[in-house]
């Protein structure tokens, strides 16, 4: 896993927002770990409604983090058993992609945020999303962190790996995994 460190985005989605303001001292540091699935914009929802709304007066920061893949591990088969290595414009390419892509889910984010009249920071990393939110949140201080959950049976948990089962396991903070809500059946 290559870590290029947490990037700072402003509540108004613009990158590169003062290091101080992410320093912000507060009562209590939640960082809600988001993505591109409704699962993860619920998870935020529920938490500025249940967890930052009951909180407001003993003062909360919320900081919202999205791990993005690193763009420079891409290869492709080319033969038999042999792999080749993505040319470097293919990966230039790829991460450019990857960042807007990546500004566009923290944009979402704040903006879920701003609706619930919640002043919060945007964090974008890359790497492996489990290592990734797992350093992230111990290099900020958490005091929380919420995530969404697919919801994966058993099954697919174990071939694919869960980000929610191995943050309880490995975070250094308490962890909050919002589950979906199951369709109604009539």
């Amino acid at each position: 896993m290559e870590e290029k460190g947490a990037a700072a985005v402003a509540a108004s989605g613009e990158p590169g927002a003062a290091a101080a303001a992410a320093e912000e001292e507060a009562a209590m540091k939640v960082v809600v770990a988001v993505d591109a699935s409704e699962e993860s914009l619920r998870a935020l929802a529920w938490a500025l409604d249940n967890v930052i709304g009951r909180r407001r007066a003993g003062g909360v920061s919320v900081v919202v983090l999205h791990a993005q893949h690193g763009a420079d591990h891409f290869v492709y088969p080319v033969a038999a058993h042999a792999v080749a290595y993505a040319p470097t414009s293919a990966i230039e390419s790829m991460r450019k992609a990857q960042e807007e892509i990546s500004r566009k889910v923290v944009s979402r984010a704040l903006d879920v945020c701003k609706q619930r009249e919640v002043n919060a920071m945007g964090a974008i990393v890359e790497g492996d999303a489990k290592e990734a939110i797992c350093q992230a949140v111990e290099e900020m201080h958490a005091d929380m962190l919420v995530l969404g959950s697919r919801g994966l049976g058993k099954i697919k948990r174990a071939f694919l790996g869960s980000v929610s089962d191995y943050l309880v396991h490995h975070a250094c903070c308490p962890v909050l995994v919002v589950k979906p809500t199951k369709p109604h059946d009539k």
